[in-house]
């Protein structure tokens, strides 16, 4: 078994923060492959330059399950300058501080609430992460919190369990409690080369 097909297998914390910590120094390298060929962390960051617009520069950016930065790095290179990161895993973050992508980074269970204020950032960006095995729909509320009204969410959800992982339901919530308008919620290439589609969810806080 892959160790992705192994990451999505997994219902338990601590087994998958250790297959992520042993995974981080290949990973990278494993997911540009053009098997994987893994075109998410850009396309959400060019969501997120579109939302953020004159303000992407400058704006604070909550990167939430960053990984090995692979995002920070697109934001980055796009001219964002106020990237905190946090992961679930000690080794992807030892990755992603060698990017210098980031301000602040932090090991986080994105299972339990985060250790943000109320409106402490003005986006919050999370690829990868809301997917078969790993956090189910719960953290939507808790990015939801902690970005200002006005403010944007930008996260993948694996098509495949959009609907079953009780993901859509979790949007449609905030929406209908008037807490985000739903700019999009769209299929799009996700790890184009093994022909895998995300919801590429796009919430305006308000």
């Amino acid at each position: 078994m892959s160790r992705l097909a192994t990451a999505y297998s997994l219902t338990d914390v601590g087994a998958t923060r250790s297959l992520y910590d042993e995974w981080a120094a290949t990973y990278d390298a494993e997911m540009s492959e053009a098997s994987q060929d893994y075109v998410a962390p850009a396309s959400a960051s060019a969501h997120l330059l579109k939302c953020l617009g004159p303000d992407f520069k400058t704006a604070r950016i909550l990167d939430a399950g960053c990984g090995t930065g692979l995002v920070g790095v697109h934001l980055a290179r796009l001219g964002a300058s106020a990237v905190d990161g946090i992961d679930l895993s000690p080794g992807m973050l030892d990755v992603a501080r060698r990017t210098g992508a980031y301000k602040a980074l932090d090991a986080v269970d994105l299972s339990k609430p985060l250790r943000c204020a109320d409106n402490e950032y003005r986006a919050v960006v999370c690829v990868g992460t809301l997917t078969q095995g790993h956090v189910g729909p719960e953290p939507l509320a808790e990015f939801v919190r902690v970005v200002q009204p006005g403010g944007f969410v930008v996260t993948t959800v694996l098509g495949s369990i959009w609907e079953s992982g009780r993901y859509e339901s979790e949007v449609v919530g905030l929406a209908r409690s008037n807490k985000v308008e739903v700019l999009g919620a769209e299929l799009e290439d996700y790890r184009r080369g093994a022909g895998v589609q995300a919801r590429m969810v796009v919430l305006r806080v308000l």
